[in-house]
């Protein structure tokens, strides 16, 4: 036992869509996963429960689709992702794991005896479902349907149903397993309701698409930490350096931008001082 710095290597992310029917997250997954592979599609699969939808999408490329019918239990999701796997995908996208959450609840509600000890057997199965996304050596991306979600308050004596927003259809704390939750509304705007990355975080919404996924890409391959990056800077000795320094880890290098332009702005000022004229007496003209 012992302790050690803490350090980030190379990630694969695992994250999740989450909207209403017809707000796009099939395409929205598809884009993002075309941004994670620099393109190539081929290396994208699309475990489809949604009857055959991923195929409306075949126009933005060759990507692979499995389509998984019922039952939509976690263990043949489980063999939907190691198939993907074996056939060296790099980005599998699970749409949805809604269906997978319907499955447990009907297995629950068909159990005979105590509805509260019957979960000793769901727990197990959500568990190494849930396992199986997170230690993938594919980036994932898992949609899910939500609902409206309402709670009892008290109005004038009487207890009435009251809107609190969106709630997925899947087990109450999925979203805590994920490193980016994205929402995205019937319109088709996203904002993130997690984000492990910080690159989505308080920003406003918009519309995803291919560069969302290269963004992630780039945070997913960058193994420096912001202290480690300013460290990088100081030890620059070039605008060169220090240009391709920003340029190769863009999105954490914006968080520390002002380092940057104080490091390029004391270089420049070394060049001009270097190159100034001087006159035969071998002084510098002011």
């Amino acid at each position: 036992m012992q302790l050690r710095k803490s350090e980030r290597s190379k990630a694969k992310i695992k994250m999740a869509l989450q909207g209403p029917s017809g707000s796009g997250k099939t395409m929205s997954a598809i884009l993002i996963a075309q941004g994670l592979t620099n393109g190539n599609l081929n290396k994208v699969a699309i475990i489809d429960t949604e009857n055959g939808s991923a195929d409306l999408y075949a126009h933005l490329g060759k990507f692979n689709v499995l389509t998984l019918n019922n039952p939509h239990s976690p263990e043949r999701y489980i063999e939907a992702i190691e198939v993907c796997e074996k056939a060296g995908m790099e980005v599998i996208i699970l749409d949805s794991i809604s269906h997978c959450w319907d499955f447990l609840l009907d297995y629950h509600s068909s159990l005979a005896g105590n509805s509260f000890t019957n979960w000793n057997k769901i727990t197990p199965r959500q568990k190494a479902f849930v396992d199986k996304i997170l230690n993938s050596n594919s980036h994932i991306i898992a949609t899910m349907r939500v609902k409206q979600d309402y709670v009892l308050s008290e109005k004038n004596g009487k207890m009435v149903p009251e809107k609190v927003g969106l709630k997925a259809i899947q087990r109450d704390e999925i979203s805590y397993e994920f490193t980016i939750v994205f929402d995205i509304d019937s319109k088709h705007f996203a904002t993130s309701s997690k984000d492990r990355t910080l690159l989505f975080e308080g920003k406003p919404q918009f519309i995803i698409n291919t560069q969302t996924g290269k963004k992630i890409l780039n945070w997913c391959n960058s193994t420096m930490t912001k202290e480690e990056l300013k460290v990088k800077v100081i030890e620059c000795n070039t605008l060169k350096e220090l240009t391709e320094l920003y340029q190769n880890n863009l999105d954490l290098a914006k968080t520390i931008e002002k380092d940057f332009i104080n490091k390029r702005d004391l270089l420049q000022n070394l060049i001009n001082n270097a190159i100034k004229p001087t006159n035969g007496n071998g002084t510098t003209h002011n």
